[in-house]
C-alpha cells in the first residue's frame, strides 16, 4: 500500500484518542412534523456493528409510513414510526452495550466486574444457545 501512494508523505501520527463507546436514544423520534432517524435519533457503539443497519430499518419504516400517507392518506404509519423505530434501536442498544461490555475493559472496572466478564466469555464459548443468540442479534434482527 505504500508503494501506491509515495506520493503522500508520512507524517507524524497527531491523533491517537480513542474513540468514546457511548449510547444515545432520543424519544420519540418525532416532533411534530420532524422525524428522526439514523445517528440523529440514537447512537451506538461500534461494537455491536448496529449504527448502518438502524440508519437502514428507520429508513425503510418511514418510507412505508410516507408510501402509506401518500397514496392512502393515513397517517396511522407515521404516528406509529417512533415506536415501531424505536423497538428495534432498544433491542440493538440493548445488544451492543452487553458486547461493549463483554468485550472491552474499563479503566471503572472493579475486581468484581473482570472475573464476571470472563465468566461471561466462558459461558459464551461452551454454550450453543448463548452462541445462537449472539449470531441472532450480531446478524440483525428480523423487520
Amino acid at each position: 500500500m505504500r508503494t501506491r501512494v509515495a506520493i503522500i508523505a508520512a507524517g507524524p501520527s497527531i491523533e491517537k484518542s480513542i474513540a468514546p463507546l457511548r449510547s444515545f436514544v432520543v424519544e420519540p423520534m418525532r416532533f411534530g412534523r420532524l422525524f428522526l432517524a439514523g445517528d440523529a435519533a440514537h447512537i451506538v457503539p461500534p461494537t455491536g456493528a448496529k449504527g448502518l443497519n438502524l440508519a437502514a430499518s428507520d429508513v425503510y419504516y418511514l418510507s412505508q409510513a410516507f408510501a402509506e400517507f401518500y397514496d392512502t392518506g393515513s397517517s396511522a404509519g407515521l404516528d406509529g414510526y417512533s415506536d415501531r423505530a424505536l423497538a428495534r434501536v432498544w433491542q440493538a442498544e440493548r445488544f451492543s452495550w452487553w458486547m461493549t461490555r463483554l468485550l472491552h475493559r474499563f479503566p471503572e472496572d472493579s475486581g468484581f466486574d473482570r472475573p464476571l466478564q470472563r465468566a461471561e466469555l466462558e459461558f459464551l464459548a461452551r454454550s450453543q444457545s448463548a452462541q445462537a443468540a449472539l449470531a441472532e442479534n450480531y446478524v440483525g434482527l428480523p423487520y
